[in-house]
Formats: C-alpha cells, sequence, structure tokens
C-alpha cells in the first residue's frame, strides 16, 4: 500500500559539533529510537537533518529533533530523555485538551515545583488531569499503568501542603488486593502495609527526598493507611489520595468518598483493566464511575495506552493487551 511520504528539513542553530554529538547519541542512537518509534527516515549531515515519513510523523519527528537540541545546550540526552520527549510530543498531537482551552492562567497549573524535582505535565492528558486535581475537590484520573496519575496526584498533595491549602497528606490503598488480609503478615501496622503503598513513597521521595519524608511522617503531616482502617474517620484540612482504587469494593469506594471532611481534596486513582478482586465482585471504582458521572464538584480523566510515559515497551505491552481484550469479548 503506498503512503503519501513527505520530508521535513532543519537546520540546528548554532552549528556546534559537540551539541550534535549529544543530540545524536553514540553510533546514532537516539536519531535510530526516533526513527523505529515514528516510523520515519532520519538523514543527517553537519547541523542539516532532514525527516521522511508520513506527514503527520515527520512533522512531529522534526519537532522532537528541534526540542532535544534545544535540550543539549543544558543536559546530557539518553535514550530515557529522548522517549520521553517523543512520547510528549505524540501524547500533544492526539486528541485531549485543545490548546484554546488553556488560559495563560492556566499554564502554572501543569508544572508543580517541589523540593527536589520540578514536575510537569507532559501531555494534554496530563495536562487535563492536573487542571482537575487543581479545579475539584474531587477527581478521579483512570487508565492504565504507567501514564502519570499517582505521581501527578502525590506532586498536587505535596504542592497543596507546601503552599498551605491542606494541613496534611492522607495516602490510601487496598494493602491486599483481594480482601485486605493483613493479620497473617510480620511486623507492626507499618511493616505490614508500607510494601503496598510502596509506588506512593516512592515518589513522595523523588519530590521531597528521604529525609523530608520521614520528618513529615514522623510528625503524622504525612499519614500512609490502608483502606480498611479509614472507616469512621473524617478528614477535615487534608489532601487524600486513593491508589489502586480498582481493587476496592462497592461498600469501601462508598466509605471512602464519605470520608472526605471540610477543607480537604481527594484524588482517586486506578486502572480498570487490572482488577484483582475475586471473580464476580464489581470493582468499586467501576461502580463509582459509573454512578458519579455527572456530579458536580467531581472530576474524571481517562488515560489512554497512547499516555504512557514509561517505557516504550510498556506502551505497546498495554496496547497488545487492550487489543486482546477487544478481541474476546467479540
Amino acid at each position: 500500500m503506498n503512503t503519501t511520504q513527505i520530508s521535513q528539513d532543519l537546520v540546528l542553530e548554532p552549528a556546534d559539533n559537540s551539541r550534535l554529538a549529544n543530540l545524536c547519541g553514540q553510533f546514532d542512537e537516539h536519531l535510530r529510537q526516533i526513527e523505529r518509534r515514528l516510523n520515519v527516515e532520519i538523514a543527517s549531515r553537519g547541523n542539516r537533518f532532514r525527516v521522511t515519513g508520513n506527514p503527520g510523523a515527520a512533522q512531529i519527528g522534526s519537532d522532537v529533533i528541534q526540542s532535544l537540541f534545544n535540550m543539549t545546550d543544558e543536559e546530557r540526552l539518553d535514550p530515557e530523555r529522548v522517549h520521553v520527549c517523543l512520547q510528549e510530543s505524540v501524547m500533544n498531537d492526539s486528541e485531549g485538551l485543545e490548546e484554546d482551552d488553556i488560559s495563560a492562567e492556566d499554564a502554572s497549573t501543569f508544572e508543580i515545583q517541589t523540593k527536589q524535582k520540578l514536575v510537569r505535565a507532559r501531555g494534554n492528558n496530563q495536562k487535563a488531569y492536573l487542571k482537575a486535581i487543581h479545579d475539584h475537590d474531587m477527581a478521579f484520573g483512570i487508565g492504565p499503568a504507567g501514564t502519570g496519575k499517582t505521581y501527578l496526584a502525590v506532586a498536587s498533595a505535596i504542592d497543596a501542603l507546601e503552599n498551605e491549602q491542606v494541613r496534611r497528606i492522607v495516602l490510601v490503598r487496598p494493602a491486599v488486593e483481594a480482601g485486605e488480609r493483613l493479620g497473617f503478615l510480620p511486623g507492626d501496622m507499618s511493616q505490614k502495609v508500607d510494601p503496598y503503598l510502596r509506588p506512593m513513597y516512592d515518589a513522595l521521595y523523588d519530590m521531597l527526598g528521604p529525609d523530608q519524608v520521614m520528618r513529615l511522617l514522623e510528625k503524622n503531616v504525612i499519614e500512609v493507611a490502608p483502606l480498611a482502617f479509614m472507616r469512621g474517620r473524617s478528614l477535615n484540612n487534608s489532601f487524600v489520595i486513593l491508589d489502586e482504587a480498582q481493587n476496592t469494593s462497592v461498600a469501601q469506594m462508598k466509605m471512602f468518598l464519605t470520608r472526605i471532611g471540610f477543607g480537604s481534596r481527594a484524588v482517586v486513582t486506578g486502572d480498570i483493566t487490572q482488577i484483582d478482586l475475586p471473580a464476580g465482585q464489581l470493582s468499586g471504582l467501576k461502580n463509582a464511575v459509573d454512578i458519579l458521572a455527572n456530579v458536580e464538584g467531581i472530576a474524571m480523566t481517562y488515560f489512554s495506552p497512547k499516555d504512557v510515559v514509561r517505557h516504550e515497551l510498556v506502551q505497546r505491552v498495554v496496547e497488545a493487551y487492550e487489543v486482546s481484550d477487544k478481541n474476546s469479548q467479540a
């Protein structure tokens, strides 16, 4: 099948050999990575580049090369950095939040400066997600692994805490995917629960550093808790994150959502394609999505495999399972 091919030419200035070598990578590995990802061909001579492929891919490839070259002025590129830049460009090119919907006032919403690093929304769906968290007391982030749901929620919680919008952060997760049976595990409650909350700990360490996280945990400014231990509580002036919400029962989800008190905000994250509940048990997340879809004050952001920002193989795995699920239902 013949497909229309075009070539995009660009000249990178200044013609700095060191920066060009950084851009291309050892044995042009960065250029080959762009070619594989976008199904294009890249020819280069000095600071002149030509990207050939279908019109959309050629344009994205040209934009990615220019963006990466701009980065070479301040950082050393590696395959991971190239992948993130590629993924961000592809996500921005796909359907999502329209640029016309992003005002100048919203721009700061898409970047969060934490103690250790700057967290930036990548792609339109991540921008929509951060804006939803910023503008609503309750927000849902639903989609496959690797789309930044938990990471961006934790960043938003830290931002709210540091700006004194809340007094503490509460991180909640179903401690054991099917039933929260904690008693047989060794150690005290923290030792029983910590392994299941590790992804949120990792995000905290990444943004605040281990020492600061430990201090805030000791002062109970940051609290981690299994979902089963939320019953009977009322959380005021808190930023509460429920992670892996697809593994809650309907009763657990209702219980969690009714814990939110005055001055509090809640983010619920989950992937409804990875439910670990016993067969036949309805997921609390799926049920909540249906019931709360039109409730004022609640925002829902849906991610797709195109929003995966981990290793490109993760995106291909997610897409393969998605196709398999569709075929099995056909």
